[in-house]
């Protein structure tokens, strides 16, 4: 599953590898389990939701439109 994220102050949306999806989590959520909220967000975007943790929003990659 592919995995984009976007801050509050951005407008893209960018495609995230799974290194630095846990650097984001870990600076937003600081000694917290880093590795069981990387779980947690792909089972909530596997469902087609976006979730938010601190500044920065999750979602499956949505597919290109023509």
């Amino acid at each position: 599953m592919q995995i984009q994220t976007r801050y509050n102050y951005e407008k893209k949306w960018t495609l995230t590898d799974e290194n630095e999806l846990l650097k984001i989590i870990e600076e937003e959520i600081g000694d917290a389990d880093v590795q069981g909220t990387l779980r947690y967000v792909k089972e909530v975007i596997s469902k087609g939701k976006e979730i938010t943790i601190g500044s920065c929003k999750f979602r499956k990659q949505q597919v290109q439109e023509k």
